[in-house]
C-alpha cells in the first residue's frame, strides 16, 4: 500500500511509503483487541484495595451474651459484621489483576488496530525529524499544522529522542512513545496516529509473521 509522507509543516512532500498489508491492512480481529486490551487495563489496576475481615477488626473477642433464651440474635462478639465497626462481609482485599496473553495474539491484536488507524484515515506517515531544542512550542506547531491541537495523538518514533519528548511532555492530548513499545490500547485510544518513515519500518519488523 502507497501512502503519501508529510513533513512537519504538514506539507505533502513527493515521496510515498509502502506499507505491508500484513501489518497494516489485515482483517481486524476484534476479539484479539479486546483481550489485549482488557490485559492492558488489568495490569494497571493496582489492587492494593484492602477491607478488614473479622480476625483484622480490633476488639473483644467475648460473647455479648449467652446463645439462648435472651430472645435475641446470636452475636458471637462485638467483631460482627452487622455492627457498626465490625468487620466488612467479603470485602475487597490486596490481589493481582494482572494475567498473560500468548505473543501471537497481542500481535494480532496490535496489527488488527493498526489496520482499523489505516482504514479510517487516522493514520499519517512523517518524515524523519528531529528538533535543535526541546521547545513545547515545536511540538505545537506541528499539531496545528495537522489541525491536532487538543486531540489525542500518538506520536511513534523509530528510537528514543530526548528533544522531541521533552518538547511534548507539557502537552496532555499527545503521547510520544517509541515503536517497540506501541501497545493496542493507546493505538485506538488516540484521534490520529502519527508514524515517522523509519518507525514504520521498525514497527513492520516487528509484526511480521
Amino acid at each position: 500500500m502507497e501512502v503519501a509522507i508529510f513533513n512537519i509543516k504538514g506539507t505533502q512532500t513527493s515521496r510515498n511509503a509502502s506499507l505491508d498489508d500484513t501489518v497494516f491492512g489485515i482483517e481486524p480481529n476484534d476479539h484479539a483487541i479486546y483481550l489485549d486490551v482488557k490485559q492492558y487495563q488489568a495490569n494497571q489496576r493496582q489492587g492494593t484495595h484492602s477491607s478488614k475481615e473479622k480476625s483484622t477488626v480490633s476488639g473483644s473477642t467475648k460473647k455479648l451474651h449467652k446463645q439462648k433464651g435472651t430472645g435475641g440474635s446470636r452475636k458471637g462478639s462485638i467483631k460482627n459484621p452487622l455492627f457498626r465497626g465490625g468487620a466488612r462481609i467479603f470485602g475487597p482485599l490486596p490481589r493481582d489483576y494482572s494475567f498473560k496473553l500468548n505473543k501471537k495474539l497481542k500481535r494480532l491484536a496490535r496489527k488488527s488496530a493498526l489496520s482499523y488507524k489505516f482504514k479510517d484515515n487516522n493514520l499519517t506517515i512523517l518524515e524523519d525529524f528531529s528538533f535543535e531544542n526541546p521547545k513545547t512550542k515545536n511540538i505545537s506547531e506541528l499539531l496545528k499544522s495537522f489541525q491536532l491541537t487538543g486531540k489525542k495523538t500518538l506520536l511513534v518514533l523509530a528510537k528514543q529522542d530526548e528533544n522531541i519528548i521533552l518538547a511534548a511532555r507539557n502537552l496532555k492530548r499527545i503521547k510520544v512513545v517509541q515503536a517497540s513499545d506501541i501497545n493496542t490500547y493507546e493505538i485506538l485510544d488516540a484521534t490520529q496516529l502519527l508514524l515517522t518513515e523509519s518507525s514504520v519500518k521498525e514497527i513492520e519488523k516487528i509484526h511480521q509473521n
